[in-house]
């Protein structure tokens, strides 16, 4: 199945207790589509740049058999740019910088080889712009992904809730999920979110983890201890890119497969924080894949023997 990907191409300049950067390639459906090049997935990309934008990496992209047709280039306009720096912890960070640039007018052109896909990931934009590209495919996709942010509900709740309600799989973090349903507990917060539309919820716990909840059921996977944790920055949207592309090559969008699935994301997930930006991520291999899909299998499996007199 096709995946149509549209979210944010951009660039990041990146400080943490081990180093920085300056202008790097970044952006959440930079790191989806990368994820989802690993998979070989049939993957098209959605989004907009400027004339600063390096030719290199467009080519790099469509090297890796990921359409960049869709991705519009405004010669005369400046790339969205984000700088940030993070704490020891590498779980909170302060943004230094944020430059919207030709983002701020993101009117998505959804080429006609993608207008028929049946899997959607909407990376975290304005839920006007998300509900956009719902109104210019040919038909509903099979399957609709959601990523948002607290900024959303903090400036277009309404228009928010008209999206997730069009939503089969809303993916967002703990800290999100919290302010979205008004519940403390993640089990209620998710109960909450599914009368909203979601078919699925996920909640991301950054080191801690994910969950997944649909009806009733939840699964949960931790996230791997890494010996080298250099940059969290687009692990959450590799980890998406990685569930969706699993989903849109197996054709499967049952209970147990989106439990594969969101195995699938968090192994590509710990390759990303492994060096800065997208680096890891372009190294990364089907071998590399499965090796870490089974290191995953070895923290989670495990066989109890009881004793009782």
């Amino acid at each position: 199945m096709k995946l149509l990907v549209v979210g944010s191409v951009a660039f990041d300049a990146i400080e943490t207790p081990f180093g920085k950067t300056d202008k790097i390639l970044g952006g959440a459906a930079t790191f989806i589509g990368l994820a989802a090049s690993v998979l070989k997935t049939d993957v098209s990309l959605v989004s907009v740049v400027g004339g600063d934008f390096p030719q290199e990496y467009l080519d790099m992209l469509e090297s890796r058999n990921i359409s960049t047709e869709g991705v519009e280039v405004v010669k005369d306009g400046k790339t969205f740019f984000w700088s940030g720096r993070y704490h020891n912890d590498l779980n909170s960070r302060d943004t230094l910088v944020t430059e919207v640039n030709v983002l701020e007018n993101f009117d998505p052109k959804i080429p006609e080889s993608g207008k028929d896909a049946e899997v959607l990931l909407l990376g975290n934009l304005h839920p006007g712009v998300q509900l956009s590209v719902l109104e210019k495919m040919e038909k509903r996709p099979k399957l609709v992904i959601l990523d948002t942010m607290n900024f959303w509900m903090d400036t277009a709740w309404d228009i928010l809730m008209e999206m997730i309600a069009k939503t089969d799989v809303i993916t967002i973090n703990d800290e999100e999920a919290r302010q979205l349903s008004g519940e403390y507990s993640l089990v209620k917060a998710a109960q909450k979110i599914h009368s909203m539309g979601p078919d699925y919820v996920i909640i991301k716990k950054g080191e801690h983890g994910a969950l997944l909840f649909h009806e009733g059921k939840v699964f949960a996977i931790p996230a791997l201890p890494l010996e080298v944790v250099f940059d969290p920055t687009g692990a959450g949207d590799t980890f998406a890119g990685g569930f969706a592309a699993h989903l849109a090559k197996t054709g499967d969008f049952s209970f147990d497969n989106m439990k594969s699935a969101i195995i699938v994301g968090s192994a590509m997930a710990s390759y990303t924080v492994e060096k800065f930006g997208t680096e890891r991520l372009q190294e990364v291999t089907q071998q590399d894949l499965l090796d870490r899909i089974a290191l995953f299998k070895q923290l989670t499996t495990f066989e109890v023997d009881l004793y009782f007199d």
